[in-house]
């Protein structure tokens, strides 16, 4: 390939929580008395948000399992094939040696870090009232199967449902690139999102959400799948 990079796509929406939604923080900076299971926020302005490397290796995940899936089983890491044909490599970057990396050219996709909306930030600030920090406190437990009695309370934190984050993708497109199939790849991640869940305990009910105001370039975008190569 040319290393001649050719033009930015710039992709954008809103990630609307349908249901809560729990992106986790590192159990190191849990102070005594701290919550066990706190979400991600900013350092300096204590709002939750959504790291743009959770978002990317989710999307990415999905598409994994559908395109890569024979690649993936090998050792359960992702897919480090490298080769010019498999289109998550090209966009997502091959999880391999350096050398291996050199005839796809640079990752392609950039995902920003997804910050809550100005609307979301606002209407989560009265949650500080109830001495909670734009997060609610959900209490789980699990059942002793043999008495059938609650065991093992645990609290975790979350973002509410209804809560909105606006996410930014960048598409680098170089010379020789497709760009409408890595733009229909990345709509096709997207929507396999919607379908699944973001961040964790999904099996549980979290992290179930809708993407909104979805745009292209600053134009509307309907999300459509990637076209074969």
């Amino acid at each position: 390939m040319t290393l001649k990079l050719n033009k930015h796509v710039h992709l954008s929406g809103i990630i609307h929580c349908l249901t809560g939604l729990r992106v986790g923080a590192g159990k190191d900076d849990i102070e005594i008395g701290g919550m066990e299971n706190p979400v991600i926020r900013h350092p300096l302005t204590k709002l939750p948000y959504i790291p743009g490397s959770s978002l990317k290796g989710k999307i990415r995940s999905l598409l994994e399992y559908k395109y890569c899936a024979e690649q993936v089983a090998k050792d359960g890491r992702p897919c480090g094939c490298a080769k010019e044909d498999c289109l998550v490599c090209v966009v997502f970057g091959a999880h391999t040696k350096p050398e291996r990396k050199i005839k796809l050219g640079p990752t392609r996709i950039i995902v920003r870090d997804a910050i809550l909306t100005k609307k979301s930030a606002n209407e989560l600030d009265k949650l500080q009232e109830a001495g909670l920090q734009y997060v609610e406190v959900k209490a789980e437990n699990i059942i002793d199967r043999r008495t059938g009695v609650a065991a093992d309370l645990r609290s975790q934190e979350r973002v509410p449902a209804g809560a909105e984050f606006e996410f930014r993708i960048t598409l680098r497109v170089f010379e020789g690139d497709d760009e409408e199939r890595m733009t229909g790849l990345i709509g096709e991640g997207l929507k396999m999102l919607e379908l699944d869940y973001l961040g964790g305990s999904g099996s549980r009910g979290y992290g179930e959400v809708e993407l909104r105001e979805l745009k292209r370039d600053g134009q509307p975008w309907t999300l459509q799948p990637a076209k074969e190569g």
